[in-house]
């Protein structure tokens, strides 16, 4: 297997809402965001699938060693040798990339958030890092675009965590800040013991169109900071945000039955969105 095809099989594995936007790439930005796609999988695997976090550390440790190793002409995993040759061309640096392992190096140590201004750090180290490569593999001409990609990534790291609460409760984490817990009046038990029905209640409503609204604004901040002469380029990226934001809306719509389930699109449903935004700004 080549370097490509593994990271074509990795991507494709994932069930991404981001794979649908790919597929209106040309082919060397495709192979790009789909290596870069690919490396941010596999670190973030490292924390979901190991379940001893001593080894999880050991692991990302010798991710952060392959950066360096894959920056010197040297990658060893078949992932950065997919992804090196786009580097220089798309402005990838070792600095994304290690963001991006320290973001997953968070979850290992921390699995509450006292307020939403620690939470943003995480979301611009899992999320903003990411927005900003995806922007440049994208085509970003404008200086100002790597804002709008950053709050973009937060918007859909957001979103992530809203539909995730109870997957990330049973897992032991809750990303929803303390400080807003405490003012909605939700107990952290009642996220991680599911209580009957699920832990839901009008306090767990009123806290989730909290987040929601947050999410929101992000998105409108997003698209607000997006310069009219990049609007054709990011198009990838305005397709990832009108399918995000259609799920947020999704979930809004079910009173926030998160506790229980995974709330999703369906892929038919993701490739007309991505069309209708393809059109919009072409």
């Amino acid at each position: 297997m080549t370097p490509e095809q593994y990271v074509q099989e990795k991507t494709a594995a994932s069930g991404s809402s981001f794979t649908t936007a790919f597929k209106f790439l040309s082919p060397p930005r495709r192979a790009a965001i789909t290596a870069f796609y690919a490396f941010c999988r596999e670190v973030d695997d490292v924390v979901d699938e190991v379940r001893d976090p001593g080894v999880a550390a050991t692991k990302l440790a010798w991710w952060r060693t392959e950066v360096g190793r894959a920056f010197t002409g040297q990658p060893q995993h078949p992932v950065m040798q997919a992804l090196m040759p786009h580097a220089d061309a798309y402005g990838i640096e070792a600095a994304h990339l290690l963001g991006v392992i320290e973001g997953c190096e968070m979850d290992l140590s921390q699995n509450r958030y006292l307020d939403f201004p620690g939470l943003q750090r995480y979301c611009h180290l899992v999320a903003g890092l990411v927005g900003e490569v995806a922007a440049r593999i994208f085509g970003q001409t404008q200086p100002q675009t790597t804002a709008y990609a950053h709050a973009l990534g937060q918007a859909m790291q957001l979103t992530n965590i809203i539909r995730d609460v109870g997957e990330d409760a049973r897992r032991g984490r809750i990303y929803l800040p303390v400080a807003d817990l405490q003012r909605f009046d939700v107990k952290a038990h009642e996220l991680l013991q599911g209580q009957a029905p699920w832990g839901y209640s009008e306090r767990f409503t009123a806290l989730m169109q909290f987040q929601a609204a947050r999410a929101h604004e992000l998105y409108d901040q997003a698209l607000s900071l997006l310069p009219a002469d990049d609007r054709r380029t990011q198009r990838p990226g305005l397709m990832m945000a009108a399918i995000y934001r259609t799920l947020l809306r999704e979930i809004e719509a079910s009173q926030f039955q998160v506790l229980h389930q995974r709330i999703s699109l369906t892929p038919l449903r993701k490739v007309w969105i991505a069309m209708v935004t393809n059109w919009r700004y072409r």
